[in-house]
């Protein structure tokens, strides 16, 4: 970062008083249950480098809010978006940078599939909520955080949440001890700015925080200017639940959904400026330097060595201007089927056990998360449900080069609007942004992501229909055994 780049002390919180029918569709990736730790043995112990190492591995899971794959500099953005991002990237050259990492197209359904290992669709998630329901995922579900609590773990979210927006179905009830954020989303930081707004016709989003066994409180209305603080704020806390539980020897697991760079893409007051590049430009260097001071507390708590620290994104670029984000060299954004709504930086470090200077282009998927992290922490899989998470831990560890999932499914919202099956995609629905309708394409239209990585020349090559369509069926029967949760379904819910 250069010297016009260096924040001044970053300022910290400041708060106020104040139908159709279902495409049934998808994946043929088997159900995957974690059995036994790889780390049986209790207690404390010292690497050779002297840092402290708990019998099971901290993880800190970083997860941005629409941000592109192109955006960050080893993905080739950073100085080409008017910002280098040296600690980001770090984490590419200390471990391992996947090419082909995907997630689910919105934000809801990814955080969704992310924390519970199902398709969002099995969840009634299936898209951003937009008032009226009961919006995020039922007491039923089984989050990452609960598997991991059931093991021992010290668990926080800090960040976005976007799973649930009322007592019950917040972070502090979905298995976290303790969690500070935004139950919802950042445009409607907007809405107290917005001409003609009032709280009586829509009441207003607040920042909130709360404790495992207590109900979370409101600390403010979340406007604009507690928008530009809000991420130093998750950092904070965030490094302080690091060196906190590390100090316990705890192993923990910390959560941090930062909010940039969601519309409004506006800095922290002290990154204003600095790059000369515009607002965009100031937000990475923020991002980037909230990154680098949780892995500096990582450090200091001398828990490097033994901590699996994740970088990656929930979906593909921000659409909106002037906040469009940049997807580097596919085509398309969020809320679309096209790669790049899909597909998302992914960076994982974990010192002597992830490889480093690592570049893969295999196929991983966000749901992927919590089977991987179970069988590498110990925890359970519940068994008494579909589970379409696939333990990636062997091949993230380098133990093969091969990615255990070869394609998935694409839901838009409801749809099943296209599949990924190695390096072809296959789209039954055309729809190019957010706000173009979906349209059924006449026949099926399939293509080479190698030749044609902008998914704009179909491809012949038909056979591979066979292997698609099977991911497809595999899906239809499940879903004939687990009927989906409808979105909106209150609790309790039990499975019928």
């Amino acid at each position: 970062m250069n010297d016009a780049a260096k924040p001044k002390e970053q300022k910290s919180w400041n708060p106020t008083d104040s139908d159709r029918r279902r495409f049934l569709q998808a994946a043929g990736i088997g159900s995957v249950a974690a059995a036994g730790s790889i780390f049986p043995v209790t207690g404390l112990a010292h690497t050779k480098t002297g840092t402290l190492r708990t019998s099971k591995p901290n993880i800190v899971f970083i997860l941005t809010d629409n941000l592109g794959y192109g955006e960050v500099g080893c993905y080739g953005g950073g100085v080409t978006r008017g910002a280098a991002t040296p600690r980001i990237d770090s984490l590419a050259k200390d471990g391992t940078k996947l090419l082909n990492a995907n997630m689910e197209t919105q934000c809801t359904p990814s955080r969704s599939s992310l924390m519970t290992g199902r398709w969002a669709i099995r969840s009634g998630t299936h898209s951003v909520p937009f008032g009226g329901v009961a919006d995020g995922l039922t007491q039923w579900e089984i989050t990452m955080a609960n598997a991991m609590s059931d093991v021992g773990y010290a668990t926080g979210y800090y960040g976005k949440w976007h799973l649930g927006s009322f007592d019950g179905r917040l972070p502090n009830d979905k298995g976290f001890d303790e969690w500070f954020g935004i139950p919802r989303t950042t445009d409607e930081a907007l809405w107290p700015s917005s001409p003609g707004w009032r709280p009586d016709i829509m009441p207003p989003e607040h920042v909130m925080e709360g404790k495992r066994g207590e109900k979370s409180r409101a600390l403010h209305i979340y406007n604009v200017d507690q928008r530009k603080l809000i991420d130093g704020e998750v950092t904070r806390r965030s490094v302080a639940f690091i060196e906190r539980e590390a100090k316990k020897g705890n192993p923990l697991f910390a959560y941090v959904a930062l909010t940039q760079p969601h519309l409004p893409s506006l800095p922290n007051p002290s990154f204003a400026g600095k790059t000369g590049n515009g607002d965009w430009a100031d937000m990475l260097a923020e991002m980037d330097f909230n990154v680098g001071q949780i892995l500096d507390a990582v450090d200091r708590a001398g828990i490097r060595d033994n901590t699996i620290v994740i970088f990656t994104s929930d979906n593909g670029a921000e659409f909106y201007k002037p906040w469009d984000g940049w997807a580097g060299p596919w085509r398309g954004q969020y809320f679309t089927a096209l790669e790049g709504g899909i597909r998302v930086p992914f960076l994982i470090r974990w010192p002597g056990q992830v490889p480093a200077e690592r570049i893969s282009n295999e196929i991983v998927h966000g749901v992927d998360m919590f089977a991987t992290l179970a069988k590498i922490t110990g925890a359970r899989v519940p068994t008494d449900r579909p589970i379409d998470s696939i333990d990636q831990s062997d091949f993230l560890l380098g133990k093969t080069e091969k990615s255990a999932r070869e394609g998935f499914p694409i839901f838009c919202a409801e749809r099943l609007q296209a599949v990924k099956w190695r390096n072809w995609k296959l789209h039954f629905m055309r729809q190019d942004t957010m706000f173009d309708p979906p349209v059924k394409n006449p026949v099926p239209i399939i293509y080479n992501l190698f030749t044609d990585p902008r998914e704009e020349k179909p491809s012949v090559d038909s056979w591979v229909v066979g292997p698609i369509l099977k991911i497809v069926g595999e899906f239809e029967n499940s879903v004939k055994k687990y009927p989906i949760i409808p979105m909106g379904t209150p609790d309790p819910y039990t499975p019928s």
